[in-house]
C-alpha cells in the first residue's frame, strides 16, 4: 500500500479542524460559546473526544476559534462587498443594508453570533471577553468611521458619529431579537428604515 503523503496528511488535519469549528460556531450560535463541550461535539461529528480537541489542544482554544471564525463569517458578509465603494453616504447606505440582510438571513442558526456572544460574556472577565472585546471594539471604530464619511458629505448639523453608530447598533439588536425570539418577519425592513433615519440617510424608497 502507498504511505500518504505528508502534504495530503496536512490537508486532511486542515479539512477535520475546520469542519470542527464549523459545526463549533454552529452550536456556539445556540447554547453560547461557553456551553460547547467536546463531548456534544464529538457525538454530533462521529469522532472521539481526542480527536475533536486534538487539533486546538484545549477547549478554550477551540472556543476562541469559533469565534475567530464566526468573525470572518461576519467580515465576509458585512464588510468585504463595501471595498469597490468610496467612503461616503452610498457606501454607509450599503453597509445598513448589508447589515440588515444579513441579520435577516443569518448565516449563524442562532442568529447575530457577536450579538449573542455580548450578552453571554459581557459579565465575564477572561481570554475570551478579552478577544470578544476587541472585536466589538473594532467594528465599533469601522462603523463610526463609515458614518463620520457620510456626513462630511451631507449637509450639517449631525449628530456626533459615535452617538450614531451607538443608535445603530442598538437597532441591530433590537431586529436580531425581534427576527430570533419573536418571529417577526417585518423586523428587517423596519430596522433598515430606522438605520437610514438615524443615520441622515433617505429612506430605501427615496434611493
Amino acid at each position: 500500500m502507498g504511505s500518504v503523503s505528508p502534504r495530503s496528511s496536512h490537508a486532511e488535519a486542515a479539512r477535520t479542524r475546520d469542519r470542527i469549528v464549523r459545526v463549533a460556531v454552529e452550536d456556539a450560535s445556540r447554547i453560547g460559546v461557553d456551553g460547547l463541550t467536546i463531548g456534544a461535539l464529538a457525538d454530533r461529528l462521529g469522532m472521539s473526544k481526542a480527536g475533536v480537541v486534538g487539533p486546538f489542544g484545549s477547549r478554550e482554544n477551540l472556543q476562541h476559534a469559533a469565534l475567530e471564525q464566526a468573525g470572518r463569517i461576519f467580515r465576509a458578509a458585512v464588510i468585504e462587498p463595501l471595498a469597490e465603494l468610496s467612503l461616503g453616504p452610498a457606501r454607509l447606505a450599503r453597509l445598513i443594508d448589508i447589515w440588515i440582510d444579513y441579520l435577516a438571513e443569518c448565516p449563524f442558526p442562532g442568529g447575530c453570533f457577536v450579538t449573542a456572544a455580548s450578552t453571554e460574556l459581557d459579565g465575564r472577565p477572561g481570554p475570551l471577553r478579552d478577544r470578544l472585546h476587541t472585536v466589538v471594539t473594532d467594528w465599533r471604530a469601522f462603523l463610526t468611521a463609515e458614518v463620520a464619511a457620510a456626513q462630511a458629505e451631507t449637509p450639517s448639523p449631525h449628530r456626533p458619529p459615535e452617538e450614531v453608530a451607538t443608535v445603530l447598533i442598538g437597532i441591530s439588536m433590537a431586529v436580531n431579537q425581534e427576527i430570533q425570539l419573536l418571529g417577526d418577519i417585518s423586523a428587517a425592513e423596519r430596522g433598515r428604515a430606522a438605520m437610514r433615519n438615524a443615520a441622515g440617510l433617505p429612506a430605501p424608497t427615496e434611493l
